[in-house]
């Protein structure tokens, strides 16, 4: 190899690149297989030498990276080895030698690709300068998404919203619709790791209609939607998203078909229905969760009565997301079915200290996503039926206009004030009236 180089070291400047190409191909097509990486080394770190020039390096490495990109070597772990090492030797002159650095780096991510390791493969992406050559947007928002996608694979859900972010900027450059979809795919999935459960089942439903994606790759979407609207917070929005599956066809063959309409219907969940659908979720679905301090205190309110009582529940609240989704949904379910119900009656069917189960209650009246009253003397919760039927029409979707509004009779409040100020008064005076009339009150006699 040490005569070789002398040889081409002697040529002209014009002649060393021919020579140089001509060399590595009698290296790739050497039957003693052992040699080729060692050789490959020699060579690249002959060719980025500065008395070899940098257009000669130029040509040589961009005929290397043909070669290993054409599939000219089937051994695997060979090429691995091969792209590894000669990114390595450049990587002090990348400023040199950028674009052919990025195309290594693209190979030496679809080889990782290959052998799943997922987390490799995006930071091989990451290092790569999408600003080297003038590089379209289209080609960017395409890395972009491949690194969010691979990320989301390792769950590293954190840094794949950063490069989420950045795909979003470029999503306009683009019309392939390949693309479009992964990215769109991206979306549903990292609204699914931060708890957005109501957007991802949403986008998980439309991608499920998609011809282009196959068709098991539609039925795991499905599925994933309906997960999601399980998981999504009770209310009339959750409502409508669960309407929507439930007129879907495709949803009676799913194993959590029966979770899903006992949901929709409004109807109670059991413990072993909602173990069986537990062992469907994956770790993020079954995140632990954390109650605020004001909640452990208000939870931990324990009266005599329910101390007395040995077969009263301890919990404060939920542990999971999972467990959240669930008492929120069966204090919507008790809704429909009772008009009233006891903080202790409640905490009973939730498994809930009584005043963990007013807590969650209380909480979902302050979101607008439960109607009614709660009567903390007489420790009662009492629900709101008569909007009813407009919750109704709301979340059917289908049943009538879904944006519900109430007219403003445009009265400034401070005539409203007046006329509030005026009925006590007025009142008060009937009260007074009627213990005179009974000889309860009697009043003093002005002295002049």
């Amino acid at each position: 190899m040490e005569s070789r180089f002398a040889q081409i070291s002697s040529l002209g400047q014009k002649d060393k690149a021919t020579a140089y190409i001509s060399l590595l191909q009698e290296v790739f097509s050497s039957p003693d297989r052992s040699r080729i990486a060692q050789d490959i080394h020699t060579i690249v770190e002959n060719v980025i030498q500065d008395s070899v020039g940098i257009v000669v390096g130029r040509q040589v490495l961009t005929e290397l990276v043909k070669i290993l990109g054409d599939g000219s070597i089937k051994d695997h772990d060979l090429r691995k080895r091969i792209v590894e090492d000669t990114i390595a030797i450049i990587q002090p002159r990348l400023v040199s030698y950028e674009e052919q650095a990025n195309s290594l780096r693209f190979q030496l991510a679809d080889i990782l690709e290959s052998e799943e390791d997922w987390g490799e493969a995006a930071r091989v992406l990451m290092n790569i300068s999408l600003d080297a050559g003038q590089r379209p947007d289209e080609d960017k928002f395409r890395v972009y998404v491949r690194i969010v996608r691979l990320l989301l694979e390792e769950e590293n859900n954190a840094q794949a919203e950063s490069y989420y972010n950045r795909a979003a900027i470029l999503a306009h450059s683009t019309t392939d619709r390949e693309t479009l979809l992964q990215f769109k795919l991206c979306q549903a999935r990292l609204n699914d790791y931060a708890r957005k459960f109501l957007e991802a089942a949403t986008r998980y439903h439309e991608l499920s209609y998609v011809a282009e994606i196959d068709e098991e790759e539609r039925k795991h979407m499905l599925s994933a939607a309906v997960t999601c609207a399980v998981l999504a917070p009770a209310g009339p929005n959750r409502s409508r998203v669960l309407a929507s599956l439930c007129r879907d066809e495709r949803t009676s063959e799913l194993p959590s078909f029966n979770i899903l309409t006992k949901m929709f219907l409004d109807r109670i969940l059991r413990p072993a229905e909602i173990q069986e659908f537990e062992g469907t979720l994956k770790t993020h679905q079954l995140a632990k969760i954390t109650l605020s301090s004001n909640d452990r205190v208000s939870a931990a309110e324990v009266d005599d009565e329910d101390a007395a009582d040995p077969n009263s529940s301890k919990r404060t609240g939920p542990s999971t997301v999972l467990d959240r989704a669930v008492m929120e949904h069966n204090v919507l379910a008790c809704s429909k079915i009772y008009s009233n119900i006891s903080f202790r009656g409640l905490g009973a069917l939730l498994d809930l200290t009584p005043g963990a189960a007013e807590t969650m209650t209380r909480k979902m009246m302050e979101q607008g996503r439960l109607k009614g009253t709660i009567d903390q003397v007489e420790k009662l919760i009492w629900f709101d039926v008569s909007s009813e039927d407009d919750d109704a029409q709301g979340k059917a979707g289908g049943l009538g206009d879904v944006e519900q509004a109430t007219e403003d009779t445009g009265a400034p409040f401070t005539k409203r004030w007046d006329m509030q100020i005026r009925l006590t008064a007025a009142n008060v005076e009937s009260i007074v009236q009627h213990l005179t009339d009974r000889g309860l009150v009697k009043f003093a006699t002005a002295q002049a």
